[in-house]
């Protein structure tokens, strides 16, 4: 599964822009009514101004929000080119309504109805244009601060591939010289952990991440013996969300290193429970005796699944740690249903 790219529109859906929209226009309307050579009442030409731009910029946030599924396909700059033309149709569409409902009175100059449509058409492609330049830095900062994020998460992909990579090496290395018949298990194991450390960034079922934890459980499993006890407790059937691929096994490993590995005899315990809203995942291991505290390590692997989870669920994902009644605990949150 791939996350779907941001669509330009996006951003116009949203209450602040929209909010934004109407003080400009709002803004534009008071710049009107107080240009000079004004006759008359000024509040009653900011009223009707204001009435002419909010019909105009509602109507064309509508048009677009309308007609959005037949955009989606277009270029975000021939997506702008489009919305000023939408702005301008809509501008000779409120102001033929405002001459066919009003007529005469309508405070226009002595000029007349054409003139006012001309200085109207040039005012809706002044902003038009303003808007243009507006929405590409707006959009080119977006795409950078995506771009920004991906690289982020590339890197600390990168980091933490070495960090599991190396150490399941020198399990595999401990393990081929201390029991060689079980080398084709290992081999078959470290595959399928390869394969999904070399594959890059990507979403993976919450099943198929628990399944690559339980393969390096098992080689751990067969590198400590009767040191290590593991204990799955997983309901009937696992929810149909998605994690990032390696965000999960990492907090395992952290669990055999810093509790296992420390100890004479530990264990794992991988819990999984769910409510209508969230899946909640806890890894826990027994804390070494001396001082009852975690031994703090470089948290590598602990930062790159909290940061990659909370990116894929938009920020309702969260991964926690705790120290509860001498075991050390990590918690993952992930929402049901999509971000």
């Amino acid at each position: 599964m791939r996350e779907h790219p941001p669509h330009p529109l996006d951003a116009l859906w949203q209450a602040p822009a929209i909010i934004w929209v109407l003080l400009a226009g709002e803004c534009l309307a008071g710049i009107l009514a107080l240009a000079p050579g004004m006759s008359g009442s000024r509040w009653i030409y900011f009223g009707l101004a204001s009435l002419v731009v909010q019909w105009v910029a509602l109507l064309t946030l509508g048009t677009l929000y309308l007609t959005r599924n037949l955009l989606t396909g277009l270029r975000p700059l021939r997506l702008a080119w489009l919305a000023v033309g939408m702005l301008l149709a809509n501008t000779w569409l409120v102001a033929w309504l405002a001459w066919w409902l009003m007529g005469d009175a309508w405070p226009v100059a002595a000029d007349g109805w054409p003139a006012l449509v001309a200085r109207l058409t040039g005012i809706a492609l002044a902003v038009g244009f303003l808007g243009l330049a507006a929405f590409q830095n707006h959009w080119r900062g977006r795409l950078h601060a995506v771009r920004a994020k991906q690289s982020e998460l590339q890197a600390l992909q990168a980091r933490i591939r070495p960090h599991f990579l190396f150490n399941t090496l020198n399990t595999g290395a401990a393990l081929v010289h201390q029991r060689p018949e079980e080398a084709e298990r290992l081999l078959l194991d470290l595959a399928d952990l390869f394969r999904a450390a070399l594959a890059g960034p990507r979403q993976i079922l919450l099943e198929d991440e628990l399944s690559l934890a339980r393969r390096y459980l098992e080689i751990e499993a067969l590198r400590f013996g009767e040191r290590l006890q593991v204990r799955w407790e997983l309901p009937r059937v696992l929810p149909g969300v998605t994690v990032p691929a390696l965000s999960i096994q990492p907090l395992v490993e952290n669990a055999i290193r810093h509790g296992a590995e420390r100890m004479a005899r530990g264990d794992v315990e991988v819990a999984v429970s769910t409510t209508p809203d969230t899946v909640v995942v806890r890894i826990s291991n027994p804390l070494p005796e001396a001082g009852g505290t975690a031994v703090p390590g470089h948290r590598v692997g602990l930062n790159a699944s909290q940061v990659r989870i909370e990116a894929l669920t938009g920020g309702r994902g969260s991964v926690r740690t705790e120290t509860i009644g001498g075991r050390y605990v990590a918690t993952v949150r992930l929402p049901v249903g999509p971000a």
